[in-house]
């Protein structure tokens, strides 16, 4: 997983309410189990309506409730893969919003005016660092606790923060092992 710092760029606006997983990534495409190649099905029965068009753009503004139904992992790879590296929305479903995080996919929660303020100007600057998000006629900041910025500061998804504490668990091992069988080592 990247690390994060600051995302910047044009922004692909989606103003709808209520997008969930099987939306993001219809259930006909849940096939695979492979983290890629998904993005080309994102969106999928909307992109065959005439006029859809979502550029690819790495930030993507929504409206409440994002990702809300199923908890689909592919729903998150498809996002990934079509190119955005954060949403921002007013609210996303939890399972969603943790999802997210655990690939390096950055969900910004913001209030609903600030969301249509940076569809409409068409760019934004999201500091992870500062919990900022910043468009030409404004700026706000948002919330994320401290473990899920910290882990997304440095990239480190559920593996690498396991191997954070290699040191300690090898130190674990080693005495668990000149304990004997059977026995706890604390």
């Amino acid at each position: 997983m990247r690390a994060i710092g600051t995302i910047e760029g044009q922004v692909s606006d989606l103003s709808r309410d209520d997008v969930d997983t099987d939306q993001i990534i219809p259930k006909q495409f849940l096939k695979r189990v492979e983290r890629t190649g998904f993005g080309e099905f994102l969106f999928y029965d909307w992109a065959q309506e005439p006029g859809w068009e979502l550029p690819h753009n790495p930030i993507l503004v929504a409206g409440r409730n994002f990702g809300c139904g199923s908890s689909r992992e592919h729903a998150h790879w498809a996002l990934e893969h079509y190119g955005f590296e954060a949403i921002i929305a007013p609210s996303f479903a939890d399972i969603f919003r943790s999802n997210c995080t655990k690939i390096g996919l950055l969900p910004v929660p913001l209030r609903a005016e600030a969301c249509v303020a940076i569809a409409r100007a068409g760019e934004a600057q999201i500091d992870l660092e500062a919990q900022e998000v910043r468009w030409p006629d404004g700026s706000e900041r948002f919330e994320l606790d401290p473990d899920t910025k910290y882990r997304l500061l440095n990239g480190l998804d559920d593996i690498g923060l396991t191997l954070e504490q290699a040191a300690a668990i090898d130190a674990y091992e080693r005495e668990r092992e000149r304990s004997g069988p059977g026995t706890t080592a604390l």
